[in-house]
């Protein structure tokens, strides 16, 4: 019994539990014939690895004479870029180079429209989950201000991780110069 095969076993009861959840993740676009087959290639190991297995840490030390990522445990040394250790070197080049406009395709034509249909909805005609503010004199949208701040929050959440995951990618870069 390996790390890896726990790993595939955990990924796997994850995937159940967010199918039997009825929770959407992001999908993955279909490769069209046309596009380079190491893309597909890359697109494909993508798809094999959600839910991606991520080890986080901004430490940095010293394994076998060179300086890495990651965290330090009584059993040995987990690298944040090691691909037997970690999803995350995916995950970044998911997020920043082979998937970033169609992420935020996806999510200005279906969150964000959404999002606005439902709001649009709410300013119709006072309905039940509407309320007048007697002091001010305006409707309150109880559900409608519920959703802007959860996507508020969702979107700074993943303005975080971008800045987190450019700001690693830049010291990995200048760890490597040196």
């Amino acid at each position: 019994y390996t790390y890896k095969t726990e790993i595939r076993s955990l990924k796997a009861r994850i995937l159940e539990e967010i199918e039997e959840a009825s929770i959407r993740i992001y999908q993955f676009p279909e490769c069209d014939s046309d596009e380079d087959e190491d893309f597909v290639e890359m697109n494909k190991d993508l798809k094999e690895s959600l839910p991606f297995a991520v080890i986080g840490s901004n430490t940095f030390i010293v394994k076998e004479g060179n300086r890495v990522i990651g965290r330090q445990y009584p059993w040995g040394v987990v690298e944040v870029e090691n691909p037997e250790h970690s999803d995350f070197g995916k995950l970044r080049n998911m997020l920043i180079r082979t998937h970033m406009q169609d992420l935020k395709e996806v999510t200005r034509d279906v969150h964000y429209e959404n999002f606005r249909s439902q709001k649009l909805s709410y300013s119709v005609p006072l309905s039940t989950n509407t309320s007048m503010n007697e002091s001010t004199g305006t409707k309150v949208v109880d559900e409608t201000d519920k959703i802007i701040r959860e996507k508020d929050e969702e979107l700074k959440r993943m303005q975080r991780m971008v800045e987190q995951l450019t700001k690693q990618q830049n010291m990995l870069a200048a760890m490597q110069k040196q």
